[in-house]
């Protein structure tokens, strides 16, 4: 049986399952009261309540024409007379759907709706319920539409998860523009990458997809520093560092592609690679007394030697 509506969320859950748990995509939620006491069965044909709804309409048309400046003190007990009387006629909250809301969100999203069980349904302000539903933190964009008799959908677009932002003592999940989400719990997204750093948020969004694009690196790091508020140090498992120039980051890693498809040095290892100077690449080994020095584009060996070769054209 659907869940009951209920005023807020216990929490976001267990923290996911390795393997990406907590990737799991946009999902539909139907949340409905177990009971409906009174008026549980529609007494009165959709069809007549409209026929019923024009009349009353009709009504208000009148008093609008004979109550002159009164009619806005009238119109609110008006409106609220004719909820209270088509609720009598199950014209009244009984299930509210969220479309495209993950488990974490969906829960923020109907204490954030202010929907109750039983409601009347006809007087809702459904903008106004839009505006409270674009308050949570989680959620990008939504649309509520208004299903009669006693249905409504809460269509969201949720700030889609890019990583999780050390800062000082506080650590946060951002989305691809950099502005934190509240409500996530960072320790329930260790699969997300981890940066650390002032203006770390608002550099990812550029950095990561080189990153992502090399499988091998990705998958030996640990955390992308953010220095000086200028570049990247990439800080890898093992301990090795590759540090990243201030612009071009992208040529500096194609030099160190070609220096990982000459040395292998993802899986011999390193202290770290300094890529900062396009002309020349500095190679730490691992356990080396000195860093060694290299021409851009020549080739490291192991960590125990270093051979040179004439340059490549075209760099």
């Amino acid at each position: 049986m659907p869940a009951v509506i209920r005023g807020g969320p216990k929490g976001q859950g267990r923290a996911p399952a390795k393997g990406g748990g907590a990737r799991r995509g946009p999902a539909k939620a139907t949340y409905a009261p177990s009971k409906l006491k009174g008026a549980g069965a529609v007494g009165l044909d959709h069809r007549a309540a409209l026929w019923a709804a024009l009349g009353l309409l009709c009504l208000v048309l009148l008093l609008t024409v004979f109550t002159g400046g009164r009619l806005q003190m009238l119109g609110g007990s008006i409106a609220a007379a004719i909820d209270r009387q088509f609720a009598g006629f199950g014209f009244k909250v009984k299930s509210v759907t969220v479309q495209g809301g993950s488990p974490f969100s969906t829960p923020y999203v109907l204490q954030a709706s202010g929907l109750t069980q039983g409601q009347p349904i006809l007087g809702l302000n459904l903008e106004e319920v839009r505006e409270h539903v674009e308050q949570v933190g989680w959620i990008k964009s939504a649309k509520v539409i208004r299903l009669l008799p006693d249905s409504l959908v809460i269509a969201v677009t949720e700030r889609p998860r890019l990583a999780v932002w050390q800062h000082g003592d506080q650590t946060s999940v951002v989305d691809k523009d950099g502005q934190i989400i509240p409500e996530a719990d960072a320790g329930l997204f260790s699969d997300l990458p981890l940066i650390v750093g002032e203006g770390a948020n608002e550099a990812v969004a550029a950095m990561l997809p080189e990153i992502t694009a090399r499988p091998s690196l990705m998958g030996r790091l640990e955390a992308l520093v953010r220095v000086d508020g200028r570049r990247w140090d990439l800080r890898l498992k093992d301990g090795g560092i590759i540090q990243l120039p201030a612009a071009r980051e992208d040529s500096a890693l194609i030099q160190f592609d070609q220096l990982e498809q000459k040395s292998r040095l993802l899986e011999t290892g390193f202290d770290r690679v300094d890529l900062r100077d396009s002309e020349m690449i500095t190679v730490r080994p691992k356990g080396a007394p000195a860093p060694v020095a290299a021409p851009a584009a020549l080739a490291v060996a192991a960590p125990a030697a270093t051979t040179t070769e004439p340059a490549k054209t075209g760099m």
